[in-house]
């Protein structure tokens, strides 16, 4: 068993700044000069500013997230193109990975009248449910069946236990999403999921679009890129 952080890697991604211009121009001419390259910026921020968000559906990007299932269940509650993950009524999670907030770690408690720290408390505890959850699942498969073992040991599983998400966004959902989850007022972990898929979007080699996520940011009244 292990506690680790939360991560995101992109796996893939389709498009950029130009596709984006491309589908825009599908309904005058979308043969390309250098000069109409050269407005592929300003007209890639026009657009998202005037609100003709159409166009940035072209774009694909494609994450792979290993998270807490409370942040698994924000991830599942947005306009996303597709989202698949582990999931323990279908396999036995092993890896027995789980998540502990770095804010708990110097707060300290006390456990029959002995001072704890609360996120070794957190850990404990979190260990000794992934513990009943293999012990369930052993003892109840001979009786209920492997698969309606599984169903049913994941409820021990704890809300910090960890499953890699395969995650993809269209650039609007992708906007959204980043929109309301970046946002002080979402959960601290879904905040810094979002601002790390941000993060390597932005910084794909070559930029390919760095112009839609500028507007992105900026209509969000973000003052500054957050990396």
């Amino acid at each position: 068993m292990k506690a680790q952080p939360n991560k995101v890697e992109l796996i893939g991604h389709y498009g950029s700044d130009e596709t984006i211009a491309l589908s825009a121009w599908t309904s005058t001419s979308r043969d390309l000069t250098d000069e109409k390259r050269q407005r592929i910026p300003a007209l890639v921020q026009r657009l998202w500013f005037d609100g003709h968000e159409t166009p940035f559906e072209k774009v694909q990007l494609h994450f792979l997230v290993t998270c807490d299932i409370a942040s698994h269940i924000h991830l599942l509650k947005h306009r996303i193109s597709s989202l698949n993950a582990e999931s323990a009524r279908y396999k036995e999670l092993n890896d027995d990975k789980y998540y502990v907030p770095d804010d708990w770690t110097n707060i300290i408690g006390t456990q029959d009248g002995i001072m704890t720290l609360w996120s070794d408390k957190l850990i404990q505890s979190t260990e000794r449910l992934i513990l009943l959850y293999h012990e369930a699942l052993k003892e109840l498969t001979p009786i209920l069946g492997r698969k309606r073992a599984k169903e049913t040991a994941r409820y021990f599983l704890p809300y910090n236990t960890q499953v890699t998400c395969d995650v993809m966004f269209n650039l609007r959902s992708f906007a959204n999403f980043y929109q309301l989850r970046s946002s002080e007022h979402a959960q601290i972990e879904i905040q810094e999921i979002a601002k790390e898929m941000m993060r390597i979007a932005y910084n794909i080699e070559g930029q390919p679009l760095k112009a839609a996520l500028d507007a992105i940011i900026r209509r969000i009244d973000i003052r500054q890129l957050p990396f």
